[in-house]
């Protein structure tokens, strides 16, 4: 593997933007752990093997089990997520997949059960900001440890 390029010094203007929408999206005030629950998500779906190597970490950190961290992908299938965080992880998928079937008004009510009109564009918000960076790592060729 070999990076297409650093997107930091390329454009960091770009970079600065972005790392602005990141941080407004850590001061929202979303859980820290089902933020990154969705981080690493979105970053499964769209193929980003940086951002699922980072996430998957960070959540290692925080205490997240690594059974969870495994099936995610297949977590309508198994009982060891709460109804909140499967509202957040379908959400993530919809957003995320969002030329499918948008965001279908089950899925919006199912999270609004949990998150009131706030929360939910914070929601939204920090699901677009993982999927920006997935865009930029998938597009530029970024891998784990290729900034070592």
């Amino acid at each position: 593997m070999e990076l297409r390029m650093n997107y930091r010094s390329a454009n960091p203007e770009a970079f600065k933007t972005l790392l602005a929408l990141e941080q407004a999206a850590q001061k929202s005030g979303l859980d820290h752990k089902l933020y990154e629950i969705i981080k690493l998500r979105a970053s499964q779906i769209n193929g980003c093997s940086f951002c699922v190597d980072m996430h998957s970490k960070d959540l290692l950190s925080m205490g997240e089990s690594v059974d969870r961290l495994l099936i995610l992908p297949m977590w309508r299938e198994v009982p060891i997520y709460s109804d909140e965080e499967r509202a957040v992880i379908e959400l993530t998928e919809c957003v995320t997949k969002l030329s499918e079937a948008g965001v279908p008004a089950e899925v919006y009510e199912r999270v609004r059960k949990h998150f009131d009109e706030k929360q939910f564009v914070d929601l939204v918000m920090a699901i677009t900001t993982i999927n920006a960076w997935n865009r930029i790592g998938v597009a530029t060729g970024l891998f784990p440890g290729c900034f070592d």
